[in-house]
């Protein structure tokens, strides 16, 4: 069975805050220009979130360590945008003597880290937006589940390791370090799966990618097996407009529960391949037998049932209630191949999930053979 937790991997015045508000012309829940401070912001989600936010002429600031992709916004265009270095673990000191409407937090994963940054900045910004992850709950094991759900509790709280045990846990710890240090001004945003260009884990990128090869391609159990994502861009719009609403509260961020299935995803990317491509679909208990396992070897899919039973129909009627829009899925598998072909071909020839074309290759043979031989 695959377990849940795979479903992966203030110095400011407060009357400094109100004053540098109310010259730039902003009333609660109002958009406008407004000054907003990205903790990371150079890595996956972060930069989509610059350009959206840039796009509508907002003024932005970002600290980072400056060791991700340091050169990501170094040309004119970027000119407008403050960039701080430091270190959130040790040296804070870049983030004094500031104030800012809004924080977006990128890379919130332990909680001590969540306390630094917060305590130092809970008076100087009037919104905290922590990102946060739907691997954060307890159970998956009925579909329609909403933010309401039971949350993890680490058996030790002081864990300071995330990895594949700790990571939701740890997520849930952080996201109560924020509002502990900044009651009242915490946004907490809980996305799936996010896929799109730019993204490094190539999860999603598998399917787009595979049937860009063309012929069989391995597709696990059925078209109507559900899975759940967002697409990077719609989420970064998202957390935008969360931020131009001052909309405090928690959200989670993914697509329309049952919304998607493995059907619909696999036609959106036949219809993207620039060579014929057929789904040979194949029950998941021949593929346990087989030793291919849901996620990693083929991502985006858990077999819904047992306590995955709610897996891929995770409630976002909150979000979608709040603002969160959609593109179409052609749109995204069409951008995330074009994104996968702009990388180096080193990259490209090392895939960091699905299966190797041998492996399915030696897979399928095995499953046309069982039915050859049943038949």
């Amino acid at each position: 069975m695959i377990s849940r937790r795979h479903f992966i991997a203030g110095t400011a015045a407060a009357s400094a805050l109100a004053a540098t508000s109310k010259a730039i012309g902003k009333a609660p829940g109002q958009a406008g220009p407004l000054r907003i401070l990205v903790m990371g912001g150079t890595g996956f989600l972060g930069p989509h979130f610059v350009e959206a936010a840039l796009n509508k002429g907002h003024q932005l600031t970002l600290f980072n360590r400056g060791k991700t992709n340091p050169g990501r916004f170094k040309d004119s265009r970027y000119e407008s945008i403050e960039q701080l270095q430091g270190d959130r673990k040790s040296d804070l000191s870049a983030l004094q003597n500031k104030t800012w409407d809004a924080v977006l937090d990128t890379s919130a994963y332990l909680p001590a880290d969540v306390t630094r940054s917060a305590s130092l900045l809970a008076s100087a910004v009037q919104q905290y937006l922590i990102i946060s992850t739907i691997s954060v709950y307890a159970k998956m094991d009925k579909p329609g589940l909403d933010e309401s759900s039971e949350l993890i509790v680490l058996a030790d709280p002081n864990v300071d390791k995330v990895t594949n045990e700790t990571y939701g846990g740890l997520k849930a710890l952080s996201e109560r370090a924020a509002e502990s240090a900044m009651p009242g001004k915490v946004t907490v945003v809980r996305p799936g799966l996010i896929v799109g260009p730019g993204d490094t884990t190539d999860r999603f990128t598998y399917w787009p990618v595979r049937a860009a090869r063309g012929g069989d391609m391995l597709a696990p159990e059925s078209p109507d097996a559900p899975t759940q994502f967002i697409d990077v861009r719609d989420l970064a719009n998202f957390l935008l407009h969360l931020v131009e609403q001052k909309n405090i509260g928690i959200f989670n961020a993914d697509a329309q529960a049952g919304s998607l299935t493995m059907g619909k995803v696999l036609n959106a990317c036949q219809k993207a391949s620039p060579k014929p491509v057929k789904p040979v679909w194949v029950p998941a208990d021949f593929l346990a037998e087989n030793n291919v396992g849901a996620w990693m070897d083929l991502p985006c899919w858990i077999p819904a049932h047992g306590d995955e039973a709610g897996f891929g129909q995770r409630s976002a009627k909150k979000a979608l209630a709040a603002g969160l829009m959609y593109r179409s899925l052609d749109n995204t598998v069409r951008d995330t191949l074009a994104f996968w072909n702009t990388l180096p071909l080193e990259r490209r020839e090392k895939p960091g999930a699905g299966l190797s074309a041998e492996r399915e290759t030696e897979v399928l043979a095995k499953w046309k053979l069982k039915n050859k031989t049943a038949s």
